[in-house]
């Protein structure tokens, strides 16, 4: 790519039907504002603000087709009661100039039996940490019901003014439990080999898609590598994005590694705060944290750009639009991004430090993200996510919660975390 033909990233851009003001997106980051599984005011003010700061487009984190696809109670489903919230959600978006997208799935294994009520689902049967409880191997009209639930979530994302759906598929969430073959040990045509394992995403991206009617562009958050052993890595992921280039399904994918339910901290880079982390447990779990929180929550070093020599390898084996997540903190990070062919970045962790960022990188193109990477998010998912270094506040101890629930991705294991 010459030097002419490199995006300008703080340019307008298309993202399938809808036009972007620049090619930066808030990634999703569960935020724990939804009471009751509704907008909350302080969700509506998180978004607006990061809107006003002045992405391309923000990310709501996260919207479960169905209720035990949430990774707690008080989280987003897709329901008609939630539609006046997000709308509102959507208007104050928009008045700031910016586009809304809802990150829609189902948590399968990620899910919190316990706060929800409902099973957790999953490819297959197993003990899971996140309660600890036992998932349930999803039958194929557990496939089908939340399937067709995505298409439900797309049309009442439409209704409910959104710009985009992101279907995610990694994370080791339901439709990414699918993909790993450390979790997947079906003998149907759902396991098995890469095409199988491979088929739920493309029903699901194809279900989406059709409910979209073209009105919204339908975005994928897609693993690269599990980041655990014997788990989905980067060769079966270039040939899993390869297919859904083929199916048509998709305006561009979200590359992404690591699992809530089994290494987190794969996804971030950097420190992990045991003692944050420890500090919103229970007695029991916070005793739990200290003992052997090492053996889960695992420090990976940090640096730039991290995850752009994997997602070089997805950018060559397919053409269509690439979104690079992780480690995206300046304009010079974005510009490698640009060169190197991926059409779109996504921040998180340095929009928690600074919703006003990209305003600051755009008046000033040396600006420096504030965010050191200490991770010290990653426990607010439990009462409030913020960045403790820009807004302090005291964390209120929750009675049972699963670790890794709270470090899943959290997003990313209650929801999308920061990245």
């Amino acid at each position: 790519m010459t030097t002419a033909q490199v995006p300008d990233v703080l340019a307008p851009a298309r993202l399938g039907p809808v036009r972007l003001r620049n090619r930066i997106i808030k990634s999703a980051t569960f935020e724990h504002m939804a009471p009751g599984a509704l907008v909350s005011d302080q969700l509506v003010e998180f978004h607006r603000a990061v809107a006003a700061g002045g992405v391309g487009m923000t990310t709501v984190a996260y919207c479960a087709v169905a209720p035990e696809g949430r990774t707690e109670a008080d989280q987003l489903w897709m329901r008609d009661e939630a539609v006046p919230g997000l709308r509102r959600l959507t208007d104050a978006v928009h008045a700031e100039g910016a586009a809304a997208s809802a990150q829609i799935g189902h948590a399968g294994p990620v899910a919190s039996a316990k706060s929800n009520g409902f099973p957790a689902l999953a490819a297959s049967r197993r003990i899971s940490p996140m309660g600890p409880q036992l998932t349930h191997a999803a039958t194929l009209a557990d496939i089908a019901r939340i399937r067709t639930a995505h298409g439900t979530a797309t049309r009442l994302a439409i209704e409910s003014g959104f710009d985009a759906v992101e279907i995610h598929f990694g994370h080791n969430y339901f439709a990414s439990s699918f993909l790993s073959p450390a979790l997947n040990k079906r003998k149907d045509a759902y396991g098995g080999s890469l095409r199988n394992r491979a088929r739920l995403v493309r029903e699901v991206a194809a279900e989406v898609r059709e409910a979209s009617g073209g009105r919204i562009a339908v975005l994928a958050k897609l693993n690269m590598d599990d980041g655990v052993p014997g788990g989905f890595w980067l060769d079966e992921a270039a040939q899993v994005a390869q297919w859904l280039e083929q199916d048509g399904t998709l305006d561009a994918i979200e590359l992404t590694i690591g699992s809530s339910l089994l290494n987190p901290m794969y996804l971030f880079k950097g420190d992990a705060p045991l003692a944050e982390f420890a500090a919103v447990m229970s007695p029991l779990m916070r005793a739990g944290v200290k003992v052997a929180g090492k053996l889960f929550l695992h420090s990976y070093p940090y640096r730039d750009l991290f995850m752009l020599e994997s997602a070089r390898q997805i950018r060559a084996a397919v053409s269509m639009p690439l979104i690079l997540l992780g480690g995206v903190t300046d304009k010079a990070g974005m510009d490698t991004a640009m060169a190197e062919g991926f059409e779109f970045v996504a921040m998180a962790r340095a929009l928690l430090r600074e919703p006003d960022l990209i305003n600051r990188i755009r008046a000033d193109h040396g600006a420096k993200s504030l965010c050191i990477h200490c991770n010290k998010c990653m426990p607010t998912i439990f009462y409030d996510t913020h960045c403790v270094l820009a807004r302090p506040r005291t964390a209120v101890p929750l009675a049972d919660p699963a670790l890794p629930a709270a470090t899943g991705v959290p997003a990313n294991g209650r929801g999308p975390a920061p990245a």
